[in-house]
């Protein structure tokens, strides 16, 4: 489970966010990449935008739930 009190910086504020287990596998960005995106600096994702639709919950849903290392977090 996402440690809400060790997101990574670049996440904006709001309901979904990624902690610093991530291990950049690519499965968010691949599934919600309206969404998520990657720090290249830093080799891991994050939340640039929080989902706007039902459509993009639906997706970041899929993405927390298919996350290996589950470092996605949801505090809706």
């Amino acid at each position: 489970m996402a440690d809400p009190t060790d997101r990574v910086p670049e996440n904006v504020l709001g309901t979904y966010y990624v902690d610093t287990q991530c291990i950049d596998c690519d499965v968010c960005r691949d599934t919600a990449q309206d969404n998520f995106t990657r720090a290249d600096s830093n080799g891991y994702s994050f939340v640039f935008k929080q989902p706007e639709t039902q459509g993009e919950i639906d997706l970041c849903e899929e993405a927390l739930l298919a996350c290996p290392v589950e470092a996605i977090g949801n505090d809706g």
